[in-house]
């Protein structure tokens, strides 16, 4: 991973931050909240809670259809699923690696030109992850879950 973001820095004019270690939450939300598009390009992600962060921050999200990605990102309304053809078994990497990277890049591009979308799809995100993945919405799914046990 070292030399493969040091070769993207190579030539690149822009920077290129990679958090190698666990941040305080305020700096997250500080990060989230300037991003103007927050990437998850997993080849495994059972939930995807970073997702929900950068949602409830809102910033649009552009992940892997992979997991538990595609129960939180709603295409084209909180961001972009990228369609990913991968192994069956571990280690699950790409079939076709150079399509996966094009289409991964073509999403966040799309994104990156346009800002009223971004605000747009931002305000969705925020909004999809207080209705349907904040505390009391987890509660309250467990609280139903026990009732229908007990019955």
């Amino acid at each position: 991973m070292e030399t493969a973001v040091a070769a993207a820095r190579n030539g690149h004019t822009g920077p290129i931050v990679w958090i190698q270690e666990m941040i305080p939450a305020d700096e997250k939300i500080v990060l989230y909240s300037h991003a103007r598009v927050f990437c998850t390009p997993s080849i495994y992600e059972p939930f995807g809670i970073i997702n929900l962060e950068a949602m409830a921050c809102e910033t649009p999200v552009v992940g892997s259809a992979v997991g538990g990605m595609k129960e939180i990102i709603l295409p084209g309304e909180t961001g972009l699923l990228i369609p990913l053809a991968q192994q069956p078994e571990s280690p699950f990497e790409a079939i076709h690696p150079e399509v996966y990277a094009h289409d991964l890049a073509t999403g966040i591009n799309t994104l990156m030109r346009d800002p009223d979308l971004c605000a747009e799809m931002g305000k969705a995100g925020r909004a999809r992850v207080l209705e349907k993945f904040s505390w009391a919405e987890i509660a309250r799914e467990t609280l139903d879950l026990y009732k229908k046990i007990v019955e």
